[in-house]
């Protein structure tokens, strides 16, 4: 059929942007069409497995250039520390006549990016269609689209006074604010220039964003909804014995689980501090936390003491978790996360109450969307320096989970509302359908004209 295309996929090189493409490239290929995935060479052992088409979807492997500043071997973001990922960009950059070469020799219909601002140009040149493919919210996309935009101050007509940057977020984020520049040229740039932009998001959560991007931009914003994995993506197992069995020990609803992200590394003392906040609670734990900064393992940062008062009843991982599967669980009633937008969605589409601990700025936006906005959720409030308190922590957590809380039982009902429109038949695979069909007529549009 004259609709079915060839897309090259070259997004931001962190696992964070590379999962979600890989998600969008199997339900490509499912439609019959063909993925050549640009990637490190380091990152392809781990995506392998996610790949449900390989036929379909090929992975080609890159090999990042030296740049001044870069660690050996160093191929992804989670290969550097927060203060060196911008020299990824660099190195990226410097891929240009590698990906030049391939998409002359392979004459693809369309190239799919994020960050990497050149694509529409170098797609111009070939005749290709270029797709900006967002992966964070719209919330996060808008607030960089209008001139003169600063943190805490919405750009003019920006849909809300709500989910802005305000406070501790503008001071928490010096890494942001470091970059912002940066990112924000590459962003808008991208976002200005290519011909096709698309989100990782649905209307039903930010219809209004997504029209304000579309006027800042003069074109149309196609959405995928949030693009989960397939089922047999997820591979339908049970929950590992070692956690099913743990959690099967504790009452319905009553376990608090946490989860910051696979590349969160916090400072020592801040690590601490969530151990420590988690213990406050009362409630039996299970935290996911990557070991913090200077720290081999979580096991040897843990405060002293801690392990033996919380036998029994919290648990502190440093390994990896089947996350949706633990959310799962009737045991547990409470999902502490970050607010990355993956973790977002699952919190949704959880019965879990929701705390949030925004780490980053994108972060920081969701987190008020979802707060103030949508007030399905309650976030840890800053302390004066900008970090989280222990009690801080805890008072969040039990705030949700105290049974006779006003803000834990209003949370509970505006959450429990969302998710039934979320996962109403039918809707967010139709995102995903509608998407797939809209690149489809705009590939047989340009071949006929």
């Amino acid at each position: 059929m004259g609709s079915k295309f060839h897309a090259f996929m070259y997004p931001w090189f962190g696992f964070g942007h590379m999962i979600p493409y890989l998600h969008l490239a199997n339900k490509l290929a499912e439609k019959g069409h063909t993925v050549t995935f640009l990637l490190p060479k380091k990152a392809q052992k781990q995506l392998e497995p996610l790949n449900l088409f390989p036929d379909s979807i090929l992975f080609e492997p890159l090999t990042l250039p030296y740049v001044d500043g870069l660690p050996v071997g160093a191929e992804t973001t989670s290969d550097l520390q927060s203060e060196s990922k911008l020299i990824l960009y660099d190195a990226m950059d410097l891929l240009r006549d590698q990906i030049e070469a391939k998409v002359r020799a392979s004459k693809p219909d369309l190239i799919f990016f994020d960050l990497v601002d050149w694509i529409p140009e170098m797609a111009k040149k070939f005749g290709v269609k270029s797709v900006c493919y967002q992966i964070v919210s719209a919330a996060f996309v808008a607030m960089f689209l209008a001139p003169g935009a600063e943190l805490g101050f919405p750009p003019p007509g920006y849909p809300s006074s709500k989910v802005a940057l305000r406070g501790h977020d503008a001071n928490l984020y010096s890494f942001f604010a470091r970059t912002r520049q940066s990112f924000f040229d590459r962003v808008t740039t991208g976002l200005k220039s290519c011909d096709i932009i698309s989100i990782r998001t649905c209307a039903e959560i930010e219809g209004k964003l997504c029209g304000f991007i579309e006027r800042q931009c003069q074109k149309k914003v196609l959405l995928t909804g949030p693009m989960f994995p397939a089922p047999q993506e997820k591979r339908v197992k049970p929950l590992e014995d070692r956690w099913n069995h743990w959690l099967n020990g504790f009452e319905p609803g009553s376990v608090v689980f946490c989860a910051l992200g696979t590349h969160c590394f916090l400072e020592k003392d801040q690590f601490q501090e969530l151990c420590l906040g988690m213990e406050l609670t009362g409630l039996p734990f299970l935290v996911r936390a990557m070991p913090p900064r200077g720290s081999s393992t979580t096991q040897e940062a843990l405060p002293e003491g801690f392990e033996e008062r919380v036998k029994g009843r919290g648990i502190v991982w440093g390994g990896w978790v089947e996350q949706p599967l633990i959310l799962s669980h009737q045991s547990v009633g409470c999902f502490v996360n970050q607010c990355g937008f993956g973790s977002m969605w699952e919190s949704l589409v959880s019965d879990c109450q929701i705390v949030f601990i925004p780490l980053l700025a994108d972060q920081a936006l969701t987190t008020r969307l979802m707060t103030e906005e949508f007030q399905v959720s309650v976030k840890v409030q800053r302390e004066d320096s900008g970090w989280f308190s222990k009690e801080s922590l805890r008072d969040a957590v039990n705030s949700v989970m105290d049974k006779d809380s006003e803000i834990g039982n209003l949370v509970k009902r505006n959450h429990k509302k969302l998710k039934e429109t979320l996962v109403s038949p039918g809707l967010l695979r139709g995102y995903a359908d509608k998407f797939v069909e809209a690149l489809e007529n705009e590939v047989k549009n340009t071949k006929t004209s």
